[in-house]
């Protein structure tokens, strides 16, 4: 996924609770879950709240709590809260804030702001962790890159659909397009590069790999993710205003495998 653009701005470093520095290779700050976060300008309407350069399980999870720190106790101003893998942007009316914190410059206000709800967030999270299943028809018509995987990695696709389905996986964040769920987890074996030319339409529930994570596309569109098999569950609901997005940050995922008939029965179903 994209990183966000940033505009270099003095940084707003946050000493969380039980922050301990660690000396990493060649005298470098090794990234672990205390590393201070940073807070950055992006443009005029957003502050990035940066919490680390890799995707540890540590730093996800903090992003994730800290997002939804914010969502329960909405700070004045804010209009939008988007955690990713590292970072939570923070989108907020400068007009308003202007005139709600008595300032000419919003940014350093809201900076504030965020860095004190930032100090109060838990450091663990609260919410109820929910297991979702997804019903996959691994190759044939419906994974058309099995093949290519299963010789990447130098193994059988049955042994393919075995790894893929074994784990429990974590939705680490949302992006791409809605309800795309990036899923942390996938098992290093399987491991494989991104296709070199990308499809210009994938179809809704493909399965597919890229890098070391895997996900499902959620609607039609452009990709360039490794596809090996396809879910009949619909994992976005246009009709549903309340939730049209069935994964959410921090949710595990289970894969499994089904065969062409029940597809098409639970596909059937579904309408």
């Amino acid at each position: 996924c994209a990183r966000a653009i940033r505009i270099r701005r003095p940084a707003c470093r946050i000493r969380p609770r039980g922050h301990r520095q660690v000396t990493g290779l060649g005298g470098r700050l090794a990234e672990t879950e205390t590393t201070p976060p940073q807070i950055f300008a992006l443009g005029d309407r957003a502050l990035v709240v940066e919490f680390g350069r890799t995707q540890t399980a540590a730093v996800i999870a903090r992003v994730r709590n800290v997002a939804e720190h914010l969502l329960a106790h909405p700070l004045p101003c804010v209009t939008d809260v988007v955690p990713a893998y590292a970072v939570v942007t923070v989108h907020f009316d400068p007009i308003a804030a202007m005139a709600h914190y008595h300032v000419a410059n919003p940014l350093d206000a809201m900076r504030e702001a965020i860095a004190g709800a930032i100090a109060k967030t838990p450091e663990i999270s609260k919410r109820r962790v929910r297991t979702i299943e997804i019903p996959v028809c691994y190759g044939g018509e419906f994974g058309e890159d099995i093949e290519v995987v299963a010789k990447h990695c130098r193994i059988t696709t049955d042994e393919l659909v075995r790894l893929h389905t074994t784990p429990t996986y974590e939705v680490a964040m949302l992006g791409f397009v809605p309800g795309f769920g990036y899923l942390s987890g996938l098992d290093r074996k399987l491991a494989t590069p991104r296709r070199d030319t990308p499809r210009k339409r994938v179809v809704t529930g493909s399965v597919g790999i890229g890098g070391d994570q895997t996900a499902v596309y959620p609607m039609d569109s452009p990709g360039g993710w490794q596809v090996i098999g396809r879910t009949p569950k619909a994992l976005f609901r246009v009709d549903d205003i309340a939730s049209p997005t069935v994964l959410r940050a921090g949710d595990h995922v289970r894969f499994v495998a089904i065969d062409a008939a029940e597809y098409a029965r639970t596909k059937a179903g579904a309408r």
